[in-house]
């Protein structure tokens, strides 16, 4: 080993500076972006490509995280990462590679994709410089994120120099691959103006960027020329830009007299959310587990479609009648959609430990609902009014948690406790939590559900 370290092994240059440097605080500071983010709605799907912003933590992270929560259900479908960003220290004339085959952050190594820098390697925009690479932040401060959400994946890394926005799209044609590829872009937007002043260049420049307009400025977005590049691919192949997000320093961390302005976008296409054919393969799939497993048939594969793997939460109640009959899930999401409703059936029909397991015989007179979970988001309030105010009865399914214990209602459970206090007095009592102990000291989180039941939708 090198007393400078591996050199084939890109290390963080800007932990401890942009982002926190010890692993445990950057992913507590990474999972707390991604709580803060809006709610967004329920649909299959992630977004293909990415625009964010690429400032220190403090400053932009709220911004970069409005995107990078919509990637959530795609860890274990998203495989490689394209990545561009702009050069701030060591010019180069076109894109970059790097020398390393992995980059470092306190949360991993990286692996480089092999497959993606040979596809564009005879490229003549395409270069090599570990120097361009070396210092450069654009590209690092978004691998925490994508580590996060992701998980395992590996990356092409490209640092855009001097280049016209269509040798960049050249690149991205030639990487664009299917679900299993993402695209972030890193940019921000303009910089070092008075607050209003900014506010006016960054609106015009989300509307020049939602119009495909790839003739900003580098006055505009510090990462113009991706940024164009991406905007002429996306359009090429129907992608359709959404903005999720634009504020400024002024707005995050920073005074107002000099500030740095930060958007998020999202593109893809616009594809529509879940409907009844969705619920009725997930019904499908929670009654052929049982029957698997009661040996009342051999369950046939689910389909082989991208949504079923697209990592989320799910919950499978049983019902006979009016009476429960056994309900099981996750309140975050483990494993892939399909895997998660079969294995949630076999669980609610026999590990439920408030009831016996089902039986063959019983099987058939026995209901299935599945509930599809969003993305669970700490609930902020001051005291218990506030608390109970900020509730949205029959819409929110509750995550109470104080000093180690946990206990959550889904949202159709407001049916029998409509009144928000007693749905929290009897939330707290499933939880073991005493009846006294202060709302203020605990943690509350919410999510909505999605449900289908067999009686409504299967003949």
């Amino acid at each position: 080993m090198s007393l400078f370290g591996d050199p084939l092994v890109r290390p963080a240059a800007v932990a401890g500076m942009f982002y926190p440097g010890e692993a445990r605080e950057l992913a507590e500071t990474v999972a707390a972006h991604l709580d803060s983010a809006d709610e967004t709605p329920q649909r299959p799907g992630f977004p293909k490509a990415l625009i964010v912003p690429h400032a220190g933590y403090v400053y932009s992270g709220p911004v970069a995280a409005s995107a990078y929560d919509l990637l959530r259900p795609a860890r274990g479908v998203v495989k490689r990462v394209v990545i561009l960003g702009p050069c701030h220290r060591v010019p180069v004339r076109g894109l970059a590679l790097p020398r390393a085959r992995a980059f470092a952050t306190p949360l991993g190594r990286i692996p480089v994709d092999a497959e993606g820098v040979q596809a564009i390697g005879d490229l003549p925009q395409v270069v090599e410089s570990a120097a361009t690479h070396a210092e450069e932040h654009a590209l690092e401060v978004q691998l925490p994120f994508l580590q996060r959400v992701l998980g395992d994946f590996s990356l092409v890394p490209l640092v855009v120099g001097d280049a016209p926005p269509a040798a960049v799209a050249e690149v991205l044609d030639r990487l664009w691959g299917g679900p299993e590829t993402l695209i972030v872009i890193s940019s921000d937007l303009s910089h070092y103006h008075g607050y209003h002043a900014a506010r006016e260049i960054d609106a015009a420049t989300v509307r020049a960027i939602l119009d495909f307009d790839a003739e900003i400025s580098h006055d505009q977005a510090c990462g113009a020329t991706p940024v164009a590049g991406m905007l002429i691919a996306a359009k090429r192949r129907g992608l359709v830009p959404r903005l999720l997000d634009c504020r400024n320093s002024g707005d995050t961390a920073g005074d107002k007299r000099r500030v740095v302005g930060y958007a998020s976008f999202a593109l893809g296409g616009e594809g529509a959310g879940y409907g009844t054919e969705h619920g009725r393969e997930l019904l499908r799939i929670a009654r052929a587990s049982i029957a698997e497993a009661l040996g009342a048939a051999a369950a046939s594969p689910a389909a082989d479609e991208t949504w079923l793997r697209e990592t989320r939460a799910t919950f499978v109640t049983l019902t006979q009648g009016e009476a429960l009959r056994g309900c099981v899930g996750a309140l975050e999401a483990q494993r892939s959609l399909g895997e998660d409703v079969a294995a949630n059936a076999r669980a609610a029909a026999f590990e439920d430990t408030r009831f016996r397991p089902l039986t063959l015989e019983e099987f058939g007179r026995t209901a299935i609902e599945v509930s599809l979970l969003s993305t669970l988001k700490t609930l902020a309030f001051r005291d218990h009014d506030e608390l109970l105010a900020k509730l949205r009865p029959g819409v929110d399914g509750v995550v109470l948690e104080h000093e180690g214990r946990r206990g959550t209602f889904l949202p159709q459970v407001w049916d029998d406790l409509a009144d928000p206090e007693r749905f929290i007095a009897r939330l707290k009592q499933k939880a073991g939590i005493p009846r006294d102990a202060d709302v203020r000291r605990c943690r509350v989180r919410r999510y909505r559900v999605l449900k289908w039941r067999e009686a409504d939708l299967l003949p």
